[in-house]
């Protein structure tokens, strides 16, 4: 049964075959405390096939028991290294904590002399149906009022610069990710989806029979603007699934501006990694040895995090006290060979020796150039939770053969290979 399932069904990793092995322990871990047979058997393996990649110090890596928290296996495990999407792990147990897997991200609309203002508020899923509906209810009420032709105004005040953050490449913006603004529709990739918003929304307008002067400029709301619409983002919860399930680059860099506001921290690159880290280690007692933040999606070749930490955060997720607002973590997490950036098609999961685990591990996937990393759980063969985080950083084989690598660790916690 897959993790997923058994989630869904409400079961935990434990039960009577716990008792059956708990006589039979062989080693001990890092901490002086007994490996029971399954873990011993997780750890040899893992050492052997660690070597025989050739991977040895371009590798982080660490698993662990998720009930009792023993440590199975370590390879360099607090070495911090470039993690790649791996922290939209952080970014996301961060703004669940400080915003509440409830909160909706707000965008309005005002009016005041002559023009119409639409007011970015950190909602990345924004569609053109969404913008439709605010252009009806302000053409609604503009002709109310007598008035066909109006100016457009966008506000993305709420983020100041700089839109681009330490350790992105050039390469990188817009199609990777865009420049960081509170306001974007239908993510369009472009260089400022600010006024390409403005632009959508004057287009829209006009279909509602209201004409513009054809120019969306930029500026700030002034205290006597009357509200005339707004819009409601769907939950947190839903936005951070997605976000997790196909590592999206541009949701991920909105929660952590959104996350610093929430913190009472500047809407900044900065102010962000400051809060993420205040979350980690003051809510959850995350250790930030090494850790060093410069965006919330992973994409800065300046970010360092090791595996422990990665692992502690995936391990929060199998601890009932946290469900209720790190679920949709879980929830999103790619399920090995079928969903998001580990589904079919990907090269993930599908060959000799790990296809044996499709189905049975979920996990957060991270590529960069030079870096690969991938961080999640599984149930062991003796019906326990195994945490475990690989991070790669510089091998010289393949990329795809190097992800092979990794999801072939993965299997080997789950014990199928």
């Amino acid at each position: 049964m897959s993790p997923t399932a058994r989630r869904v069904l409400g079961l935990t990793a434990t039960g009577p075959i716990i008792g059956s092995i708990l006589a039979g322990y062989s080693a001990f871990a890092a901490d002086g405390t007994p490996l029971s047979p399954t873990d011993q058997k997780i750890a040899d393996d893992l050492e052997s096939r660690i070597k025989e990649a050739g991977l040895g110090a371009n590798l982080s890596g660490f698993v662990m028991d998720a009930e009792s928290d023993r440590e199975i296996f370590g390879n360099n495990a607090s070495t911090a290294l470039m993690p790649a999407s791996n922290t939209k792990l952080a970014t996301a147990t961060a703004a669940l904590t400080a915003l509440g897997p409830d909160h909706r991200f707000t965008t309005r609309v005002v009016y005041g002399d002559g023009t119409l203002t639409l007011i970015g508020g950190g909602d990345r899923v924004l569609t053109t149906d969404d913008l439709s509906a605010l252009a009806k209810t302000a053409a609604d009420g503009l002709s109310a009022a007598g008035l066909t032709s109006v100016k457009v105004r966008v506000d993305d005040s709420l983020f100041p610069e700089p839109a681009l953050a330490t350790g992105w490449t050039d390469g990188y913006f817009p199609d990777v990710v865009s420049p960081v603004r509170p306001l974007v529709v239908d993510g369009n990739p472009v260089m400022d989806t600010s006024l390409d918003a403005g632009e959508v929304f004057a287009g829209l307008l006009a279909d509602q029979g209201i004409t513009t002067d054809g120019t969306v400029v930029r500026g700030t709301t002034a205290a006597g603007d009357v509200p005339v619409a707004s819009h409601s983002s769907p939950p947190l919860s839903e936005i951070v699934k997605r976000m997790i399930l196909n590592s999206d680059n541009n949701i991920a860099e909105t929660l952590l501006r959104m996350t610093a506001i929430a913190a009472g921290q500047p809407a900044t690159f900065e102010g962000g990694a400051t809060a993420v880290r205040t979350v980690l280690s003051e809510e959850y007692d995350v250790p930030l040895d090494g850790v060093e933040l410069f965006d919330g999606s992973g994409l800065s070749r300046s970010a360092r995090i090791p595996a422990t930490t990665l692992a502690d955060l995936v391990d929060l997720l199998t601890d009932p006290r946290h469900k209720t607002v790190l679920g949709p973590i879980l929830d999103g997490l790619p399920v090995a060979g079928e969903t998001g950036t580990l589904g079919p098609g990907l090269g993930r999961f599908d060959t000799e020796p790990s296809i044996c685990a499709t189905g049975e591990v979920q996990a957060k996937t991270g590529t960069l150039t030079g870096a690969l990393a991938l961080s999640g759980l599984t149930v062991g063969q003796d019906g326990r939770w195994k945490v475990f985080s690989f991070i790669e950083n510089g091998a010289s084989a393949d990329p795809a053969d190097t992800k092979e690598v990794l999801d072939g660790l993965a299997a080997t916690v789950n014990g199928c290979f």
